[in-house]
This record gives C-alpha cells, sequence and structure tokens, in this order.
C-alpha cells in the first residue's frame, strides 16, 4: 500500500522496511511510480503518487526493497511551444535514482512525437517507450569502509592521471578475463600497483555515470565510448559492472582499493546537458519529468533550446531545483561514493547567466561555500561552444582548471615555433593568467595530451589527423593540433627519424613533470600509447583506445623515464613550490628565486627575450626561495633545467649561482637513456661546457663543494 511518504529526500531511498520516492516537477498534474520484474522486462504494478508538496511529488511504498527496477509516466500539457513536452506513453528514468538497468534501443516509440508526422516535434506519440528504455533501481547504500580514509593529497603534491574504466584494462592480461574494463579490473592489485609505482597521485576517470550511445553511431557500427553523454547523475553505468548484482558496491570497493594505495578518485562529470538532445531527442527522463525547469529554453520561442553545449540543449543551474540536483549529485558522490574530487566538462556553462560567464554564479557561490564540496579537489575545463565561453584564469579562488595555453605553448617550442619569452610562463605556474585572488600555481593543470586529441605518440608521429574510423569522412577531431612527425607521417624504419621521436617525447614529458603548476599525464602516454593518428577517438570502443600492455623497448623505456622524473619532482620541492616565484630580489630574505640564463652561462637580458629565434635557454631554481607565506628561507636543493628546442648543438656554459661557483649534478638528459647521475662524468661546475644535444632537455642539482669532492 502506498503512503504519503516525504519529500525528502529526493529519489528512491530505502529504510529498511520500505522505499520512500520523491520527484521534483513544477509543471505535472500527475505522477505515476511503475514497478517491473527483476529483469526491467515487465511492467508490473502502476501506483500514482499521493503527495505533491512544494512542487514534489512523493509517497512511501512498504516492503519495496533493493533491487526494485522502477520508473515514472509523468502527466502534464504537452504543449512544445510553451515549452512543456509531458507524455505520460513515455517511461522515465528517476533523476536522482542511484543504479539503472538496460540500455536505450532506438526505436520511434522513445520520442515524445511522432517521428515522420508533417508537424514534426508538436506531434503527440501514443506508443509505450517502457520496452526500449534503461529503468531505475532501487539500492541498499550500505558499505563498510573499514574506517577507510580519503588520501586528501595536498595540491601541490597532486598529479593527475587520466584514465578510462573500460580502455585501461580491456587488454590488461593480468586482469582475470571478466574483469577486464570493469571497475573490478581497476580495483585488482596489479593495476593499483603498477599506478602507484609509477608515481602519480590521482586518477581522473573519464564519465562513470550511466550515458547513452547516440543513434547515429550505432548505425555505423560504433558507440559513444567516452561516455560525455549522461542521462543520469548519480548512477553508475552498469556497463563498467563485472557483476551487475554488486552494482554500486563493485564502484565503492575500487574507491576504497585506490584509497588502500594511497590514490585519489576523481571523476570527470558532464552537469552542462543530457542525452536528450534538442526538440527532435528521445524523451527519457528531464524532458518529460519538466522540460520547462530542467532546460534553457529560448525565451522567445520555448520550442527550442539554448544550445551553449554543442550538444542540442544546456541544463538551466540558474533553476534551484536543478542546482540542487547538480550539487546533491556532487554530494552524493563525495560523501557516500568518497570521491576525492571532480573535472567539469565544459565548466563555463555552468556559471554562465544571461550575461555571459559569472565567476559569482550560483553554482560557483555553492561550491565555495558548502562544507563537503569546498573541501574536494575542483577542476573545471574552463570553456564551452557559448558566446565568451573561453574564461581560462576566471574561475574563483577554490579552483584547478585546465590550462589549455600551458599544452599549445609546450607543444609549440618543442616544435620550434614558439620562443624562450613564450615559454617561461607556462614553465612558472603561469602566473599571468592565475596568480591573483590568493590562487596558487597548482590552479593551473598543465597537460599536453588528453583523452581529447592526439596521444603524446601520436603528437610526434603525425602531421594530420587519421580519423577515417570514425566514419565522419575524416573531417571530425581537430585540425589545430600543433603536432610535428619528425619527418615522416606515421610508422618509419628511419632510425633517426624515431630517435628524434623518442626524444621529442621525453622533452615533452619532462617539460611538463618538472613544470610549477599540477601536471596530468595521459594513461598510456608513460609508455608511447598510440591511437594510430586517431585525434578524436570518442567512438572507438576497440584496440584504438584500449591500452596495449605489451610494452615496445622503447614503451619500456618511456616508462622507467617518466618513473624517474615523477621521482625527481618528489624528491625537491622547488618544483612544485605553492607560490608563485619570481625573477626579482626577495629584499626580505635576499634570495632570487628564479634566474632565466642564456648559453654562456648569463642572465637573459631583454634582447634575448625579444629574440623569436632564441630556443635554448635555461632556468635556476633557488632551493632557498620563500616556500609559503611566511617571510624566511627554505633549505631544498637548487636546481637548473636547460631547454633546447633548436635543430643542432649549443655549447652551454653552465652558470654560477649567487655570484659563486657552483657544483652541478646531472640528473636528466633527454638525448640519453638510464640515469646520468649514475656516472662519473655526471658532475660538473660553472664554466664547463656542456654539448645540449639539438632538441633536447636537462635537468641538474647544485651540490655543495663538499658534497661533490
Amino acid at each position: 500500500m502506498i503512503r504519503e511518504g516525504s519529500p525528502h529526500p529526493r529519489g528512491a531511498y530505502w529504510d529498511g522496511k520500505g522505499t520512500n520516492f520523491s520527484l521534483f516537477s513544477a509543471h505535472a498534474t500527475r505522477v505515476e511510480l511503475c514497478l517491473f520484474d527483476a529483469r526491467g522486462e515487465k511492467e508490473q504494478v502502476r501506483i500514482e503518487l499521493p503527495e505533491y508538496t512544494d512542487e514534489i511529488w512523493h509517497g512511501y511504498l512498504a516492503g519495496c526493497q533493493p533491487g526494485t527496477v522502477y520508473g515514472y509516466r509523468v502527466y502534464g500539457p504537452y504543449a512544445p511551444q510553451e515549452g512543456h513536452r509531458f507524455n505520460p506513453n513515455k517511461l522515465l528514468m528517476d533523476p536522482y535514482a542511484r543504479e539503472s538497468i538496460g540500455q536505450l534501443s532506438w526505436d520511434h516509440a522513445c520520442f515524445g512525437y511522432t517521428i515522420g508526422h508533417p508537424d514534426e516535434d508538436l506531434s503527440f506519440d501514443e506508443r509505450d517507450s517502457a520496452p526500449f528504455v534503461p529503468k531505475s533501481v532501487v539500492v541498499d547504500p550500505t558499505f563498510d569502509w573499514h574506517r577507510i580514509q580519503k588520501p586528501s593529497v595536498p595540491w601541490d603534491r597532486t598529479i593527475l592521471y587520466e584514465a578510462h574504466v573500460r580502455g585501461y584494462t580491456k587488454l590488461h592480461p593480468r586482469v582475470p578475463a571478466p574483469f577486464r574494463g570493469t571497475f573490478a579490473g581497476l580495483a585488482t592489485p596489479e593495476v593499483i600497483e603498477y599506478i602507484r609505482s609509477l608515481g602519480v597521485t590521482s586518477v581522473e576517470l573519464l564519465p562513470v555515470h550511466a550515458f547513452v550511445n547516440d543513434s547515429q553511431l550505432l548505425e555505423r557500427g560504433l558507440t559513444n565510448y567516452w561516455g560525455y553523454n549522461s542521462i543520469a547523475f548519480f548512477s553508475v553505468d552498469p556497463r563498467y559492472f563485472a557483476d551487475p548484482m554488486l552494482g554500486v558496491q563493485e564502484f565503492k570497493e575500487m574507491v576504497a582499493r585506490f584509497h588502500d594505495a594511497g590514490l585519489e578518485v576523481i571523476l570527470d562529470v558532464v552537469y552542462n546537458h543530457t542525452a536528450e538532445g534538442n526538440e527532435r531527442g528521445p524523451t527519457l527522463c528531464f524532458k518529460g519529468i519538466d522540460n520547462f525547469s530542467y532546460y534553457k529554453l529560448m525565451p522567445e520561442e520555448r520550442r527550442y533550446y539554448i544550445n551553449d553545449t554543442g550538444t542540442g540543449n544546456t541544463l538551466d543551474l540558474s533553476h534551484p531545483r536543478v542546482i540542487q540536483m547538480v550539487t546533491d549529485s556532487l554530494r552524493y558522490w563525495a560523501q557516500d561514493m568518497l570521491v576525492d574530487g571532480f573535472r567539469f566538462d565544459l565548466g563555463t556553462i555552468l556559471a554562465r547567466s544571461p550575461d555571459g560567464f559569472d565567476n559569482r554564479s550560483a553554482f560557483l557561490k555553492v561550491c565555495s561555500q558548502d562544507p563537503v564540496l569546498s573541501r574536494v579537489k575542483l577542476i573545471a575545463e574552463p570553456w564551452d561552444c557559448g558566446p565568451g565561453g573561453y574564461q581560462v584564469g576566471r574561475f574563483p579562488p577554490g579552483w584547478a582548471e585546465w590550462n589549455d595555453t600551458y599544452r599549445d605553448t609546450v607543444r609549440d617550442y618543442w616544435r620550434g615555433e614558439a620562443s624562450a619569452a613564450a615559454l617561461a610562463p607556462r614553465l612558472c605556474g603561469s602566473a599571468d593568467i592565475f596568480d591573483r585572488h590568493g590562487r596558487k600555481p597548482y590552479a593551473s593543470v598543465n597537460f599536453i595530451t588528453a583523452h581529447d586529441g592526439f596521444t603524446l605518440h601520436d603528437l610526434v608521429t603525425y602531421n594530420e589527423r587519421h580519423n577515417e574510423a570514425n566514419g565522419e569522412g575524416n573531417r571530425d577531431g581537430s585540425s589545430d593540433n600543433r603536432s610535428w612527425n619528425c619527418g615522416a607521417e606515421g610508422p618509419t624504419d628511419d632510425a633517426g627519424i624515431n630517435a628524434l621521436r623518442e626524444r621529442q617525447m621525453r622533452n615533452l614529458l619532462a617539460t611538463l613533470l618538472l613544470s610549477q603548476g599540477t601536471p596530468m599525464l595521459l594513461a598510456g602516454d608513460e609508455f608511447g600509447r598510440t591511437q594510430q593518428g586517431n585525434n578524436n577517438a570518442y567512438c572507438q570502443d576497440n584496440e584504438i583506445s584500449w591500452l596495449d600492455w605489451n610494452f615496445s623497448p622503447l614503451g619500456e623505456r618511456l616508462h622507467e623515464f617518466v618513473q624517474q622524473l615523477i621521482a625527481l619532482r618528489t624528491r625537491y620541492p622547488i618544483l612544485r613550490r605553492s607560490r608563485f616565484l619570481s625573477g626579482e630580489m626577495n629584499e626580505r630574505i635576499g634570495v632570487r628565486e628564479l634566474t632565466w640564463i642564456n648559453a654562456t652561462g648569463g642572465e637573459m637580458e631583454r634582447e634575448h627575450w625579444d629574440d623569436s629565434l632564441m630556443l635554448c635557454f635555461g632556468l635556476i631554481l633557488d632551493g632557498r626561495a620563500q616556500a609559503t607565506g611566511i617571510r624566511e628561507r627554505a633549505s631544498d636543493v637548487t636546481v637548473l633545467i636547460i631547454f633546447n628546442a633548436y635543430h643542432d648543438v649549443v655549447h652551454f656554459t653552465l652558470p654560477t649561482h649567487a655570484g659563486e661557483t657552483a657544483h652541478w649534478r646531472l640528473w636528466m638528459d633527454t638525448n640519453r637513456h638510464g640515469d646520468p647521475a649514475e656516472s662519473d662524468s655526471a658532475a660538473f661546475s660553472s664554466g664547463d661546457t656542456y654539448d645540449v644535444t639539438g632538441r633536447s632537455m636537462l635537468l641538474f642539482s647544485m651540490d655543495s663543494a663538499a658534497a661533490r669532492s
């Protein structure tokens, strides 16, 4: 028997005796709860929710247990021109569902209008969509975390590692076959030990919210591999479960194992749009529950959607119930699932007001003051497709941001298209972009590659994209790759070109991991993974996207090199300062925090900076630089980094430091394999000349004379 229940909490909440159902809809006239068999195939009963409180429909069903499959049918006006698209013939997912079952089958019955009708989306379709759509599932939220604590990695020690749940383990030979491509696969000891031994601290997973495969992709025999097409913001996509019977418990177990290893879990989240598309899209959830409230509609023509996302619709976070849903979802993942942070896809949209981007928008204010959200890592992709969408550096304190200026400049420098003057600020945390309002260098998330674009290997192997497998005539994906194939397009047997490609990969990796700011490494780049030149593999759920764990000799060398780089970053705190370093003398402590030098060993002068052909230079980071707001010298090691994007050898005179002879120990030369510090020739002094190979990079630490002897 259905009882009144409560409007809180939203969604389906099991209390041990029954389940409370609660659904927001400001414009509905009636809501039916539909219960299905365990497989979600047969509708067994419809129950009208009896109460309507503060625009919340609710009811309590005694005896309703976890595992119950359900959906909603919502009644109200079907008036698309007024922004309303209610159609009770369409079964709808619960926006707050903690679990879902089934995948969307693209039948015409999934649409609220009749496809092919002369009135198009103004028509009304009476077919039942229930056989073709995903359903929601009641869950038991209990899980024994065994007092596991979040790692809470400080930002200055954070190294992000972007990975895909399915692609990471699909071909992993040490993961049991049934677990490959799932959360259980990621949680296997061998996988976790590999990630931990690499030295990264925080694994950023591509979207795991339940999502929909686009019909046009399925028609081409492809799929939405990346998952940026969410339909349920509280539900894990069931295709990532090894055991669907465990459901969310499997995700929690993965998080627990990561935390055991000291690794954070960051989720890439898509709160800017949904899978329902525009007026011609299907009716699966929000569109049928309260289209007028959930989506941004054209003010003068509410039949149509504002499309700042490029996907057909835009969630309306200016509506109090919509922003509540998004923040409830974030808190759920942070508190119930113990996720450590979030990366927000097209983050600018979340801060849009009628006048454009507003870094004091309601959503950003909520995040900054919320006692839960303000304590997790918040990372913005600070752009979208709408007017004024590019907002790098303009998010408020407490946020980090993907820094594509860093990506583009570093790529350009190492292909000889950007000068020392362009690269210098990117190496130092991009202070010109982020040094305001007390933000720190780690607000800049530095990256060379990400899921979207070339892999590191392909960045030095292809000048042009090769996306033919996507079935779009090689027209999709960016043509602005800032890549260089080193002399041949694609794989080659030319030993000289292959050696240069390897050195370029090492240069890019070293730049990334030795720059101030928060580095993000794309999974697989540490061993030279290729996508055969595909720079938009969003639809490739196959060997193009899956990581191949059979390392080549090149892969073995790169993997060892990345481990060494991360160890160096960890060893030398001056490489990851939480203060912006300055080239001016810090008079209070008598230290010049950084010094730029040229190949003669002297300081860079204005004419050097103005020289667009200046491609070889050095940077001294003084380990005594003030480390915190307390005005005192630090006692860290001083390092010297030399960059040479020139095509030939440069005879570089090693500099003095603070007016005195310095003794330098070489730790890295991207032209050499192995650990240079193990060689007797690794020790140098001021005035010594080092032959810096064309297109290479060096790292030295400064020894005391006693230590050198």
